[in-house]
């Protein structure tokens, strides 16, 4: 048994994420989570949600709402849904717990000690009309690196170029749409990622197995233009994690707050410890602290592209910055986006379908399994709902869901609600046994690799080989002339139930969960040895009652509808 620990990025507080936001981070960490424990591996499994900043503030205004307030409800919603979505989190955290104050302003006391952040004077962009300086998220304009006109202060969301706002064409306010933009002097701190580059770039060097997008942002982020630059740290802003060196107050920095996006990655660490002192843990530092067990770990991050310049060098530079013994990230999963039908997800322009509005329409399993099935893993994947009906109808429903139902009814039928007794496995049994054996070794091998779509694929040709052959076998004609290999149909085919119960469980847990209710509470739940074991679980004479239809097909009219109902805006 191995140790795993697994962070998702941390959706932001400011309303319900989109199914973009789902498939680039949370979705499939889960997916890896739920698969290392079905193996027996210990997994820490930790998410939260990203409370500070002018976002933050806006939309509690706009809630007429104080931002506390604002937050501790949103995050009780955010916490609802990815219950709904069957997201197993060992604990969702909060950005703004004392745990996380406590630790960043540790870090950035520690920081300073190593000479690691400076202090800067420095003119910023202030509107008078917001009456307010305006965060660098909340300036746009056109990027002038590569003319993309909705550019961000901080970075080009096209090009994903790393920008400041006085680099932007015609900018201005999001807020208010102002454009009389003027630069004022203020005092911030710096994270002095400039001095860590060759460090950073050496760690990054050795991380061979990344996947490509990993490396390549974090390449063009170490190299381009004038390199690796030094990273503003602190805000004007009222909301967020006081600046302090550590427990003590930090001179010029009064009325600040910590930018959000050094506290937010923080968090991971923090979120162990609300778990413990939630009460759901024990030893947070074993997962954390290399000098108090955690270098037996292995810690995997899930995000999206977007999210990768901070995960790759400003959260390691916090790290490997301290001197102190945390626990660096292994693995670095990122995807690329998910667009809706001829467009983008987008939480702040309100585009496309929302989780909660998803859950409405058809319970998780639907979504999880098309979301996943299609992971926008080495390029951009779209939703459309032609795509969506055809991937539940042919896949969960005349796949998994028409097998499950067939084997389950005929046994009832001809045997009784119990897998029958008699007959050996001929050919046809052992040609297939060996196939499966063959194929969910491949499956293996892909969740491990956490290549997502490789998986489903494998997944669902496990599902159709047992397909082909009951069709193949026919039991229904069998049993007219031979009672005893229709019985041998049924049994290898019940037991193929099991197993596929157990192989999807990462990926559609409700659905796996009513196929192994069926064969009663002592049904065993164990991962697949890769032998023959595997296909006699089941023993002659089990119980079982015959499941509820695990699917419903989408109609035309309701596909019709839906695209009719979200089409791509949200009031």
């Amino acid at each position: 048994m191995a140790r795993h620990l697994i962070t998702s990025a941390i959706p932001y507080i400011n309303g319900i994420k989109h199914l973009g936001n789902l498939v680039g981070s949370q979705l499939p960490a889960d997916l890896y989570a739920r698969y290392l424990r079905g193996r027996g591996h210990e997994v820490l499994f930790l998410c939260a949600t990203d409370e500070h900043g002018t976002p933050a503030e806006l939309a509690a205004a706009k809630a007429g709402k104080p931002v506390a307030e604002y937050c501790e409800e949103m995050h009780g919603v955010q916490a609802e849904i990815a219950l709904g979505f069957r997201l197993s989190f060992d604990h969702f955290g909060r950005s703004s717990s004392p745990q996380n104050h406590r630790l960043t302003q540790h870090f950035a006391g520690v920081l300073a000690d190593q000479g690691l952040i400076r202090e800067v004077s420095e003119t910023q962009m202030y509107s008078p009309t917001d009456g307010r300086y305006l965060p660098d998220r909340y300036i746009e304009g056109t990027c002038p690196n590569c003319g993309f006109d909705s550019a961000r202060g901080d970075q080009c969301d096209n090009c994903t170029k790393q920008l400041d706002p006085v680099d932007l064409i015609n900018p201005h306010s999001t807020i208010s749409g102002a454009t009389d933009l003027e630069m004022r002097e203020t005092k911030h701190l710096y994270l002095r990622q400039s001095a860590m580059k060759d460090e950073l770039e050496a760690w990054i060097d050795s991380k061979t197995e990344w996947p490509v997008l990993t490396t390549s942002i974090a390449k063009k982020w170490l190299n381009d233009g004038d390199g690796l630059q030094d990273r503003g740290i602190t805000r004007d802003l009222d909301w967020g994690i006081p600046v302090k060196k550590g427990d003590a107050d930090w001179p010029g920095m009064e009325g600040k707050v910590f930018y959000v996006w050094f506290d937010a990655p923080i968090e991971y660490i923090a979120c162990a410890q609300e778990w413990v002192d939630a009460g759901k843990g024990a030893d947070w530092e074993s997962w954390w602290r290399t000098d108090k067990g955690a270098e037996d770990v292995t810690y995997t991050q899930f995000m999206g592209k977007d999210n990768v310049p901070f995960h790759t060098l400003s959260f390691p530079a916090t790290i490997l910055g301290s001197g102190e013994p945390w626990k660096l990230v292994d693995y670095i999963k990122s995807f690329n986006y998910l667009n809706y039908d001829g467009g983008q997800f987008s939480t702040s322009r309100g585009r496309g379908i929302f989780m909660d509005q998803a859950l409405e329409i058809l319970p998780a399993d639907y979504w999880r399994w098309w979301l996943l099935s299609h992971a926008p893993e080495s390029s951009d994947s779209e939703f459309t709902w032609e795509n969506f009906q055809q991937s539940v109808n042919k896949d969960l429903a005349d796949v998994l869901g028409n097998f499950v139902s067939r084997v389950t009814k005929f046994c009832r039928s001809k045997f009784g609600e119990e897998v029958p007794a008699g007959g050996g496995y001929g050919p046809q049994e052992e040609a297939l046994i060996a196939e499966l054996t063959r194929r969910v070794a491949g499956y293996q091998a892909h969740m491990d690799a956490i290549e997502v779509r490789k998986a489903a694929q494998e997944l669902r040709a496990i599902w159709v080989a047992g397909n082909e052959y009951l069709q193949s076998a026919a039991p229904w004609a069998a049993f007219k002339e031979d009672p005893e290999r229709a019985a041998v149909i049924v049994r290898l085919s019940l037991n193929l139930i099991r197993l596929y119960a157990v192989l999807s469980a990462p990926f559609i847990p409700d659905s796996a969960e009513t196929m192994l209710a069926a064969f009663g509470p002592g049904a065993r739940r164990d991962w697949p040895a890769g032998d023959a074991s595997d296909f006699e679980a089941l023993p002659a004479g089990a119980g079982f009652t015959v499941p509820e239809n695990l699917f419903a097909k989408i109609t035309d009219e309701q596909r019709e509808d839906w695209q009719s109902r979200f089409a791509g805006t949200r009031g």
